[in-house]
């Protein structure tokens, strides 16, 4: 199928999720879920999309209030409401178990997701944690807070993208690269916006790493040019599985799956194939 053409799911309760998908169900491998972040969609992993599904199917959704998804029904939905939004699209896919890789705000969902729902998972890669706000002075989290929610009312989308866009690439990034996360940025619709960044402020990414089972593989991905979710908070997350492989990827900042396509795509297909069969 084209990958610019979505697919929808309609949840119980009456969300529709709007998602893209490559590879087939036949495939002969588990399938790959992918949860983009907070300024981003289902088309920013167009090259994991591309490069992940000759042998496995690949899915990446539109999260409730991005792209054509339904915004979720909480006016301020926390982690476990994405979480459960999770549960209930792979459920709708027929997908028993998969591999689960969240990027910045889906840090935050597969977080929640791994650690209520790891029976559904053979592995979970964290890449660009988000470890969320929760942990910081209410002053200071208040104002990350409204200073998003404030460009997205004063610039709206296509301003706060041509502000924010080109802040999660390295320096030197690619023209087209540039384009293209502002592109998709500016897609960012209210209220999908607003909830996901309230979930940001009240997330906490690490205690729900914590809370995973030993036994799920997790793995985490970091770009050593990211200025948005900066080295040493992934580095937090990594100090709580000391088992974990954490790969930094150099010449790459927060967007590093799309900077770094074939290396990032490297990384998460060895991992996946070493986690298959797990029982």
């Amino acid at each position: 199928m084209s990958l610019t053409e979505p697919r929808y799911a309609v949840l119980p309760g009456g969300t529709r999720i709007s998602y893209l998908e490559a590879g087939t169900e036949g495939s002969a491998l588990p399938p790959l879920v992918l949860l983009h972040g907070m300024g981003s969609a289902a088309r920013s992993w167009r090259d994991q999309l591309a490069g992940l599904s000759r042998d496995r199917r690949v899915v990446a959704w539109d999260a409730p209030g991005y792209g054509e998804s339904a915004p979720l029904a909480p006016e301020l939905p926390d982690a476990g409401d994405y979480a459960r939004a999770v549960l209930a699209f792979i459920d709708h896919l027929g997908i028993d178990r998969c591999h689960l890789v969240g990027h910045s705000l889906g840090t935050l969902m597969a977080a929640r997701f791994a650690a209520d729902y790891p029976e559904r998972l053979l592995s979970v890669s964290f890449s660009g944690l988000a470890i969320g706000h929760a942990e910081l002075p209410a002053d200071e989290s208040r104002r990350l807070l409204h200073s998003r929610l404030d460009d997205m009312a004063t610039l709206g989308p296509a301003g706060m993208a041509q502000k924010r866009g080109p802040r999660l690439l390295a320096p030197g990034a690619a023209p087209d690269v540039i384009a293209s996360v502002i592109e998709t940025m500016g897609m960012a619709k209210l209220p999908g916006y607003v909830q996901a960044a309230h979930m940001l402020s009240g997330g906490n990414a690490l205690a729900d790493i914590a809370r995973i089972p030993a036994g799920l593989p997790v793995q985490f991905l970091y770009a050593l040019d990211d200025v948005i979710t900066v080295p040493a908070d992934n580095l937090k997350g990594a100090a709580l599985r000391p088992e974990a492989p954490a790969h930094a990827i150099r010449n790459a900042g927060h967007a590093a799956y799309l900077e770094q396509p074939a290396l990032f795509n490297d990384i998460l297909a060895r991992f996946m194939e070493a986690h298959d069969g797990r029982p």
